[in-house]
């Protein structure tokens, strides 16, 4: 018996060194911030065996050609094609324009960053609920004449992904060049035959980055997170609405969805041209599926009317940039007022954690509302420590009630807001591809105020003395979470 025990203890031995030197391994093998690689250690060491499982869904890299891919000679082509619409793009800002003005370096940075070119003269309109956003988009899918591209997170097998495909399906038939780019992971449970139909009446449809099953490709990271539609060139939609059910209040765990989303018209619609076409032919393998004319998908603007200024910035682990991050910085940085943040994740780094510390011991107004719900366990743990740590350094925390906030909007002194596909969080700063459109009109913003306020009176203030209140072990599992968050 105590000779099997010795065994017993000499082969546990042999598992812990093993299991340190792979910890050790792959932790330094690929270069990742610091706070990341103490993390991964921390699981790898204290859950051996477990620990690499979960590193094999959230810790490993995408192969440095797929990344390639992005930044291949598409820009090149795509810029050139660009040139020919920079008739519709001021890269300096009206002197006489005072939001213009107040915000000029705002505007340089996303230039010097993202080639993100400032587009004037834009119509914006705004949806906050589901099914007035998709009766639009179904109506102007229908209307499209040329081309349809649409890049999805998610897009589900269920009620309004059907009601969508199907007339794609019909579009596509009828001679309109369809593309769909979705996320493998994203839309768990849809197989490559969901869009069989779609492909025999001529259309396209491909997963992000030839990721062509689940079975091979589970990473949780380095997803496609963007949510892009373009209708003829000249119709674009862009904000934090994927396509599934849930998304219009019909999941009963979630219950209301509160979501943003912008209809954008005029010269901006050409960034989001540009972004989907450049992920759709780094997706696609075969040549002949690649877009490589592209002057039709860039149709000239006629003298467009509307009032926004704004830029389209995106961001991804192909950029050691995190240039939307860099924007979220900035607009905090500019603040001179009030920030005023939804997201449903809020998990900051540390330079944006300290900004917002900055600016609410400034005498800004900070507040950040955030769900009352989870839709991920250590997510919303992790967002519940933030946001106690925020309060405490005198930042305004709602936990909205109503059902599940799923929007990603910023807005900045009334005259300047974000709205996209990226949350206040690591993964949508390093980990995933994301795109977010930054305006620069007191209209869009007042309107955007306007939906903060009415979320108010569906929410709870959370204050120092609320946060102190909670048990210990609430708190036990809001501090465990927040170790995990730079992998989270």
């Amino acid at each position: 018996m105590l000779f099997t025990w010795n065994i017993i203890k000499i082969i546990l031995l042999l598992v812990v060194i093993f299991n340190e030197i792979a910890a050790l391994i792959t932790v330094f093998r690929e270069r990742r911030d610091i706070a990341a690689t103490w993390a991964w250690l921390l699981v790898l060491t204290l859950l051996p065996i477990v620990g690499f499982i979960l590193y094999s869904f959230l810790g490993r890299k995408l192969p440095q050609r797929k990344l390639d891919r992005i930044q291949s000679e598409t820009q090149q082509k795509l810029s050139t094609a660009f040139d020919r619409q920079r008739e519709y793009f001021l890269l300096t800002p009206p002197p006489e324009e005072p939001t213009m003005r107040t915000y000029q370096r705002t505007v340089m940075l996303f230039q010097s960053i993202d080639e993100a070119f400032l587009s004037q003269h834009n119509s914006v309109e705004l949806f906050s609920e589901g099914n007035a956003l998709f009766d639009q988009v179904l109506a102007d899918v229908a209307a499209a004449k040329e081309s349809i591209h649409i890049e999805f997170y998610t897009i589900y097998n269920d009620r309004i992904g059907n009601q969508l495909r199907t007339v794609l399906e019909q579009k596509a038939a009828a001679g309109v060049e369809v593309r769909v780019l979705y996320d493998s992971w994203g839309s768990q449970g849809v197989k490559p035959s969901f869009y069989q139909a779609l492909r025999e009446n001529g259309g396209a449809a491909a997963p992000f980055l030839l990721a062509r099953s689940n079975l091979f490709d589970f990473r949780l990271n380095y997803r496609d997170h963007r949510k892009i539609i373009v209708i003829d060139g000249k119709i674009g939609y862009v904000g934090g609405f994927n396509v599934g059910d849930q998304y219009l209040g019909r999941a009963e765990k979630f219950g209301h969805w509160r979501d943003t989303h912008l209809k954008i018209t005029g010269p901006g619609v050409y960034s989001l041209q540009q972004r989907f076409i450049r992920d759709w032919n780094a997706s696609v393998k075969e040549q002949g599926h690649r877009v490589d004319h592209y002057a039709p998908y860039f149709p000239k603007v006629k003298a467009p009317s509307g009032t926004t200024a704004l830029q389209i910035v995106s961001s991804g682990p192909d950029s050691p940039l995190e240039e939307i991050k860099l924007g979220y910085l900035r607009m905090i940085n500019a603040a001179q007022d009030h920030i005023w943040i939804q997201t449903p994740y809020l998990i900051p780094d540390d330079s944006v954690l300290d900004a917002l510390k900055v600016a609410a011991h400034s005498g800004v107004d900070v507040r950040i509302m955030v769900p009352n719900m989870p839709d991920h366990v250590f997510v919303y743990r992790a967002t519940q420590y933030y946001a106690r740590m925020l309060a405490a350094e005198g930042v305004t925390i709602y936990f909205y009630t109503k059902g599940f906030l799923h929007a990603k909007t910023m807005v900045v002194d009334g005259k300047m807001a974000s709205v996209g596909s990226a949350n206040m969080d690591i993964r949508s700063f390093k980990l995933n591809f994301e795109i977010n459109c930054f305006m620069y009109d007191p209209n869009v913003t007042a309107r955007l105020e306007r939906l903060f306020i009415d979320d108010i009176r569906v929410s709870r203030v959370m204050t120092p003395e609320r946060f102190a209140a909670q048990s210990g072990w609430l708190k036990f599992k809001q501090t465990f979470s927040r170790l995990l968050s730079p992998i989270l």
